[in-house]
């Protein structure tokens, strides 16, 4: 059995500016280096489409394919779970006369074999990522943060994301019949109902990752070159739901949604749900919240948090989960690069890095590889 999620080899094919590409490594920690514009986060995002989602930038499906191209994109890739080895992959037909380029969803295929959707790829790999656009989370709308939660959550619970679009959907039909003058009540009941089995289910998914999330984060504080730091979840139906059982909680936050349905329909929304729901995080050892902290000091407790959950869901799973660490160690002094790749190799993760200078990785040490990319091409340098 393999005690890993590991990424052997990646295919890319019309996607972004690489018309074919192929990487083999069994290397835990992987270095892409290059120029700006190059072409190494493209790698990345290519790598964060083999789970569900949209990937590391959100784009639209059709925005993906290459200038030029047919429209058309794929990803595929040989890995190692915990449980056996694969071949996973996910492409996207595009259609370049239509409006939107045919940017309807896209395919998944395992072992030959096309899936019913692209969310069957949660129960083959585990991966979180971070990006330079993640470095002013704290300071951020929430909006980001419960994004940057949940899929912190999917690590743990493989249905997790299911629930939250389950639950948008249903959102966005209420508010839609709460606009109708011909609303028909028992049907904005049954789906307040839907709704309020999906919100206690999501936000007891989410206390329970922060119980567990907050345990390692809060770990090794004079060990780590990463401060640690305390989270807490800011929302009112992750507080019913700590409180009471689901099912009495399933009933009260239903009679929430029906006591405020004059409210939201003439706010044209829905205004108390688990999508509203924040979480801060405090710098601990100096005691401040990180949205005052540093850009640096800010950076660094993403990398923390980051690494508390591979941590996390090791301990859950037996493995960590692949890491997509765009442009991560551009601005960390030496002492933390040193603590970074050395966190890495005692976790056992397989960790995908960018870079515009190879030096930034000369201490990653024998397990590493290092390619330079350029221009749609890669070349291993180590």
């Amino acid at each position: 059995m393999n005690l890993h999620y590991r990424i052997n080899r990646l295919t890319l094919s019309d996607f972004r500016n690489y018309s074919s590409l192929r990487i083999e490594t069994s290397r835990p920690l992987v270095a892409l280096t290059g120029q700006n514009g190059a072409g190494k986060t493209n790698v990345l995002e290519a790598l964060s489409l083999l789970v569900p989602g949209r990937g590391l930038r959100g784009s639209a499906f059709n925005v993906i394919a290459r200038l030029n191209g047919s429209g058309s994109w794929g990803v595929a890739a040989d890995i190692e779970t915990p449980e056996d080895e694969y071949k996973i992959g996910t492409s996207f037909e595009g259609d370049p006369t239509s409006e939107d380029g045919g940017n309807t969803g896209r395919n998944a295929m395992v072992d030959g074999e096309v899936q019913r959707s692209s969310g069957v790829l949660t129960n083959y790999l585990k991966m979180l990522w971070l990006t330079p656009a993640m470095d002013r989370l704290f300071a951020g709308p929430a909006s980001d943060r419960r994004r940057f939660f949940d899929r912190l959550v999917a690590a743990f619970d493989a249905h997790h994301g299911a629930r939250v679009s389950a639950f948008e959907k249903l959102m966005r039909e209420r508010n839609f019949l709460l606009q109708d003058p011909r609303c028909d009540y028992t049907w904005l009941t049954s789906i307040e109902r839907q709704m309020s089995e999906h919100a206690i289910a999501i936000a007891s998914a989410r206390n329970a990752a922060a119980t567990t999330l907050q345990r390692h984060f809060a770990a090794r504080a004079e060990a780590s070159p990463f401060p640690w730091g305390i989270l807490q979840l800011v929302g009112d139906i992750e507080q019913l739901s700590a409180h009471i059982p689901a099912v009495q909680a399933e009933e009260e936050y239903a009679r929430i949604l029906y006591d405020s349905r004059n409210v939201d329909r003439a706010q044209q929304r829905t205004l108390k749900g688990p999508h509203r729901t924040d979480f801060t995080v405090t710098h601990g050892p100096k005691n401040a919240p990180a949205e005052l902290c540093s850009t640096g000091e800010q950076k660094a407790l993403l990398i923390g948090l980051i690494l508390a959950q591979a941590r996390s869901v090791k301990e859950l799973v037996g493995a960590a989960p692949i890491l997509l660490l765009d442009e991560v160690a551009a601005h960390l002094d030496a002492f933390r690069r040193r603590g970074l790749f050395e966190a890495l190799t005692e976790l056992g993760v397989q960790a995908w890095m960018t870079g515009t200078d190879e030096n930034l990785f000369s201490e990653a040490g024998v397990q590493s590889a290092l390619y330079h990319v350029e221009h749609g091409s890669i070349v291993e340098v180590k």
